[in-house]
């Protein structure tokens, strides 16, 4: 599990492709890895990745085919957010995240409205009934609040130290995201479909 809160920007250093899938190595910047091992999961983008060979400021990760064909920004590269995975011990800062990305949205308007920017983003339609005002949604790795919802589009705001502090700052109009819905959303779904009645 994760919570949404930055650690680090790194960058995807190399990609090699085997068989539709790839492995990773990716540069971790300012992430400390001290306490990482082997085995442990660290979200890139939004996706939980596991560490199968560290370096002093690097480690790397195989990515899947499947992984590949559902989410964004793994196969160049590029600057990643970086998070390593929640420990019981520490604030929750953002929201509970899963780093299993749901659907991968489009930015369909980006521009500042006074220090901050407002960004607006295209779900797609099987996800949005998932996105509720003030509720929490995962770009590329970071917790955000919803601030409004338009049919399949929802706007967030970005304050100056998140544009400073993770990779929204390259957004674009027409830019590719990974998407992850607040969890509890979806259980609290399932258990309003429940039918307890005996067969």
């Amino acid at each position: 599990m994760f919570t949404g809160i930055i650690q680090a920007q790194g960058h995807i250093k190399t990609i090699t492709p085997h068989d539709g899938d790839a492995r990773l190595v990716i540069d971790t910047g300012d992430l400390d890895l001290h306490d990482v091992a082997i085995g442990d999961s660290i979200a890139v983008n939004g996706v939980c990745l596991t560490a199968i060979a560290l370096g002093p400021h690097s480690f790397e990760a195989d990515v899947s085919k499947e992984t590949l064909s559902c989410t964004v920004g793994l196969d160049t590269l590029r600057q990643v957010n970086l998070e390593k995975a929640l420990r019981l011990s520490d604030r929750l800062g953002g929201h509970l995240v899963s780093g299993h990305v749901d659907g991968v949205g489009q930015v369909i308007r980006f521009e500042p409205v006074g220090e901050s920017m407002l960004l607006i983003v295209r779900a797609p339609h099987a996800l949005s009934r998932y996105i509720a005002v003030k509720g929490s949604v995962t770009i590329d790795g970071v917790s955000l609040t919803v601030n409004h919802v338009d049919g399949d589009d929802f706007s967030v705001n970005l304050i100056p130290h998140t544009m400073e502090v993770t990779t929204l700052k390259n957004l674009g109009v027409g830019s590719r995201v990974n998407l992850e819905v607040d969890l509890i959303a979806r259980y609290v779904e399932r258990m309003a479909q429940w039918d307890d009645t005996p067969a």
